[in-house]
């Protein structure tokens, strides 16, 4: 494994890792879910971890055994993304995790290169409202990407956009998913926040105040 000080590229994970809109998610989830007269409890939300929003949704249809139409099933992608928007929109730099914000100016200020690698279709969007999309050399997010988490497609997009090979990047992420993805593209995977992946990571970390180059 290489030496942290050696890597030239950080790439990280938006929720979860940079800042926490889990239960904003949960919450337009559950709207959602009760739609359909479904239940739908934050123990079954951790199942949507690092998982795509229209995989999110046959979970909780096949959670509920509900079958919807094609145009349904459209429609209640759209009445989730709203939900979820809308509880976003007060979303501030204060939202950032414990210790994005000294991690990120330091790691820039030493020359780092600096990505996102979002399964998030909004994750430019948030990154604008929390006052930090400035501090990135590039933003990948679910619009930009063919393949979702566990497929590194999402970091080895940002390992390209910034001019790195995979072996020169780490990758920062809080879920399952996230890490295989990382590992198996060739990355270092540092795991954030969920004691669930630490055997699973390269390196882990209770927050990102512990990491250190």
């Amino acid at each position: 494994m290489k030496n942290l000080s050696e890597m030239k590229g950080l790439i990280f994970d938006l929720d979860g890792v940079l800042v926490s809109t889990e239960q904003n998610h949960f919450m337009a989830w559950q709207k959602t879910a009760n739609l359909l007269n479904i239940e739908f409890t934050e123990e079954e939300n951790e199942n949507l971890k690092g998982v795509s929003r229209i995989d999110s949704l046959k979970y909780i249809l096949n959670l509920g055994n509900v079958v919807v139409s094609d145009q349904e099933f459209t429609s209640l992608l759209e009445f989730k993304n709203e939900a979820y928007l809308a509880s976003i929109e007060n979303l501030s730099q204060n939202d950032c995790l414990t210790g994005v914000i000294e991690l990120l100016t330091k790691v820039k200020e030493e020359g780092k290169r600096l990505a996102v690698g979002s399964s998030s279709k909004n994750a430019k969007h948030i990154l604008k409202l929390i006052e930090i999309d400035h501090l990135f050399d590039a933003i990948i997010d679910g619009n930009m990407v063919e393949n979702l988490k566990p497929n590194p497609e999402v970091f080895q997009k940002a390992a390209a956009y910034l001019n790195l090979s995979p072996s020169e990047c780490i990758v920062f992420e809080d879920a399952a998913s996230g890490i295989q993805a990382a590992k198996s593209g060739g990355f270092m995977a540092i795991g954030v926040g969920n004691k669930n992946i630490k055997d699973l990571a390269d390196k882990y970390y209770n927050d990102l105040t512990e990491f250190t180059l």
